[in-house]
């Protein structure tokens, strides 16, 4: 069975991830000592060797222009180090929409990806009309997380977590699912709270935010929610001083305010009728942000989203993570182009670059959830992480397993000076 890590680092130095750009996807309990099946986590099958690794770029300027991916210090400053830096780390994050897999190893600065996988799975297509996680979803789901398994199993993971959002959150059959999945893949997925899904988010991304003073906000918008982060810099992680999670996301939003429209003026009024909903979910932690508003604030977005609407700002071809992960944009670039696609029918923005079908039909309620977004904490620029969840797994892992290692040693002197 691959088991879940249920501990969670509650202060965690940021760590430097090197990136192996062409795995990367478009945001534990120690495996028990026991015979494992094909799949267990702590299987010792061998796997490929990762390619040669990338040297980290530094931190970009604060201007809109394309950057490498800037990085955190040492994950392991000050401390000790886990038993072998060959030993592989996972995190899987099931969202509404996709289906994501890191698998990573500690580095000297960081840690480095070894392995990833991307699937758009639509976990949670039509669950706002039902209520249910439908069938056929279910099996595209379960038949991600196989994928997923096997990668486990290949690389030989060391420690794995699992997590479920939205979704699952929100389905009155989400716990079945999740037996399901234990049972045919041997994956065990944590459904998550919402606050802690904001909080992963934050740890995964924050390294990104564009330097400065006072509060942030940093943002993930979802499948089936949005979470929104007040962060305050300070130390090697952020003060998280309020957040809010709403039931708005891509595909929510989307199967909510149903019909495409005919014309231009029917797209439009569509569009209003998302941004109202959003504003409106969003009315209460406005309120309480307010006084934090002033010169100089910052903002950083997390999500398929933003990754999108930042390739078209750079008008890319085709969509290049090393390019947009930690990309500043002007905020008023992100409402032209949302506005663009507005206004735009769905077979107009499926010939996009960097859209294409898969988020033809969703792109439009993103770009509703980002200007509510803009509204409410009005920063002059975007900064854009293609990194997240998983990330900030990863490194709740490595810290965790980290500070068990240094309790080992310690325990060790302890009788080794007692004898």
């Amino acid at each position: 069975m691959i088991e879940s890590s249920s501990i969670m680092a509650e202060s965690l130095p940021p760590g430097q991830q090197r990136d192996a750009a062409r795995h990367a996807g478009k945001g534990g309990k120690s495996a028990r000592r026991r015979k494992r099946p094909p799949h267990q986590a702590r299987s010792r099958a061998a796997g490929k060797k990762p390619g040669k690794q990338a040297v980290p770029e530094s931190r970009p300027e604060p201007q809109p222009r394309p950057t490498g991916r800037p990085d955190a210090s040492d994950i392991w400053q000050g401390g000790a180090r886990p038993r072998s830096q060959r030993q592989a780390y996972a995190a899987i994050d099931l969202g509404t929409n996709n289906c994501r897999l890191l698998i990573a190893r500690p580095a000297e600065d960081g840690f480095t990806v070894i392995d990833a996988f991307s699937r758009v799975v639509r976990l949670g297509e039509g669950i706002a009309q039902s209520g249910r996680l439908s069938q056929e979803a279910m099996d595209r789901a379960v038949g991600a997380l196989h994928v997923c398994s096997d990668k486990l199993r290949r690389r030989g993971v060391h420690l794995a977590r699992s997590v479920a959002t939205e979704a699952c959150r929100r389905a009155a059959n989400g716990e079945d699912f999740i037996r399901r999945v234990r049972e045919e893949t041997g994956i065990v997925l944590d459904i998550i709270s919402a606050e802690e899904e904001a909080r992963l988010a934050v740890l995964g991304c924050h390294i990104l935010l564009e330097d400065g003073q006072g509060p942030a906000v940093v943002f993930d918008i979802g499948g089936g929610s949005t979470e929104l982060v007040l962060i305050e810099q300070g130390g090697p992680v952020p003060q998280i001083l309020d957040w809010q999670s709403v039931p708005w996301g891509v595909v929510s939003l989307t199967e909510t305010c149903a019909g495409e429209g005919a014309s231009h003026a029917e797209r439009l009024a569509r569009y209003r009728e998302m941004r109202q909903r959003v504003s409106d979910s969003f009315a209460a932690f406005a309120e309480r942000i307010a006084p934090a508003r002033g010169e100089g604030i910052r903002l950083l977005g997390t999500s398929g989203t933003v990754t999108t609407l930042a390739s078209l700002h750079l008008e890319l071809p085709h969509y290049d993570r090393r390019a947009v992960d930690g990309l500043i944009v002007p905020a008023a670039s992100m409402r032209s182009i949302s506005t663009r696609l507005s206004s735009m029918s769905l077979d107009d923005r499926r010939e996009l670059p960097c859209i294409g079908r898969e988020r033809a039909d969703l792109v439009v309620a993103g770009c509703a959830i980002l200007e509510s977004i803009l509204d409410l904490w009005p920063a002059e620029r975007l900064g854009v992480a293609d990194r997240g969840i998983r990330e900030g797994i990863l490194r709740s892992l490595m810290s965790t397993d980290c500070a068990a290692q240094r309790q080992r040693e310690e325990l060790i002197r302890t009788r080794g000076a007692g004898r």
